[in-house]
């Protein structure tokens, strides 16, 4: 049900798990309202199009005075990572600096950690998300042959992440 209403939301939407306690597959403690908590943002710097995301992020650790915690994840096999294999964790680090840049201008008040890991980027945000007020992930606004859909990274993390998780739609 919630994953049909993501795939069709044209706002942001935050899903809140319903306990507020320890998960039962004991995956840690679930966030408690009004914890002081950073944010964590999965970002994909192959979507041109993340700033919405990039300012919800951003903007809800600067109401909240709270740090952001973001995470880049990505998978060496593809093509566009062709090149020696030491040099990719230093050029995709370069890489989500240099994204990130404007917003840290735009919300100097923001502590931002930068994260650029090798792996599943959904596999990094569950990992991170132990210790998270809210988890932000973007879904792009189109549809499959099947209708609209979350994709692969949104609904790992709508599974398995601790904190509520924020889906931002996007063009």
């Amino acid at each position: 049900m919630a994953s049909s209403v993501l795939a069709r939301a044209e706002r942001p939407v935050v899903l809140v798990r319903a306990a507020a306690g320890p998960r039962p597959d004991g995956a840690g403690t679930a966030w408690q309202p009004g914890a002081q908590r950073d944010v964590v943002l999965g970002l994909d710097l192959c979507d041109r199009q993340a700033e919405t995301v990039l300012d919800f992020a951003f903007d809800t650790a600067a109401r909240h005075r709270v740090a952001l915690r973001v995470v880049h994840g990505w998978n060496p096999s593809t093509l566009q990572d062709a090149g020696p294999d030491d040099e990719q964790p230093v050029r995709r680090a370069v890489i989500l600096a240099e994204a990130l840049r404007p917003w840290r201008e735009k919300y100097p008040q923001v502590k931002v950690a930068e994260e650029a890991m090798v792996g599943t980027a959904g596999s990094h945000l569950v990992d991170v998300s132990h210790d998270a007020g809210l988890v932000v992930v973007g879904r792009r606004r189109r549809s499959a042959q099947l209708g609209p859909h979350i994709g692969p990274v949104t609904h790992h993390v709508l599974r398995e992440a601790v904190p509520p998780v924020a889906v931002v739609p996007h063009d």
